[in-house]
């Protein structure tokens, strides 16, 4: 139902937690600067957490400036978040791979769910397939990992590559940088998809937060079977 203003209204889901084991987060792209400052009002009164994701720098720039002070913003990664963050725990070891430093955006956004969900993660960056020693150097790092969430682009061979050297749970994040025919990431979302790497699992292009919740579910089974 819509506001007398015209403005869509926001109904949060705060007992996701519970029952998912995941916060709900706040997707900004696509919303209202008014609605994202209704968001926040909501957050900052009662003095709640809160996780906003594809808050774009025109966004974050139109709020009013109590709400920008509120918030701790991250310009690459465009997440923003409300209040502390948790003690990263460092019980379930998990690696943010990239093949190139252009993959950087979305390997920020998931370490920045994942530092808002507790959780640490090494970042391991520039080691995509065209120079394959690159990765080797990180072999013996990447097998005691157990999760590796893999950003790559282009021809996405890297997620591959990475599932046949590691025993963890790899995550593939195809990302949309590539030139031509790699139409902003549709080659590499194919590529993952079609991987001869038994067990990858694949999220969207440049789908940071999906992969780093991706993690959080196997790290929260984890817990439970401890």
């Amino acid at each position: 139902m819509d506001k007398p203003d015209g403005h869509p209204s926001v109904t949060f889901d705060r007992t996701r937690a519970r029952r998912i084991g995941i916060e709900e987060a706040a997707l900004c792209e696509f919303k209202t600067v008014e609605q994202i400052a209704a968001i926040l009002r909501d957050a900052v009164r009662e003095n709640r957490r809160l996780l906003l994701t594809r808050l774009t720098g025109a966004q974050f720039d139109a709020l009013p400036p109590d709400l920008r002070d509120s918030l701790d913003y991250c310009v690459l990664s465009r997440t923003a978040i409300v209040g502390p963050l948790p003690e990263p725990e460092t019980k379930v070891k998990i690696a943010l791979v990239s093949a190139g430093t252009s993959d950087s955006a979305p390997l920020a956004e998931a370490a920045r769910v994942l530092a808002y969900a507790g959780l640490a993660a090494e970042e391991i960056a520039d080691v995509g397939v065209a120079g394959l020693w690159r990765l080797l150097a990180h072999e013996k790092k990447l097998s005691e990992m157990d999760v590796v969430i893999v950003f790559a682009g282009m021809d996405a061979a890297l997620p591959s590559v990475v599932a046949g050297l590691v025993p963890g749970f790899v995550i593939a994040v195809p990302t949309s940088v590539g030139y031509g025919v790699a139409t902003g990431g549709r080659v590499a979302l194919d590529a993952v998809l079609a991987s001869c790497a038994p067990g990858v699992t694949v999220v969207n292009i440049d789908n940071g937060y999906g992969a780093a919740a991706a993690a959080q579910r196997f790290a929260n089974m984890m817990r439970r079977r401890k």
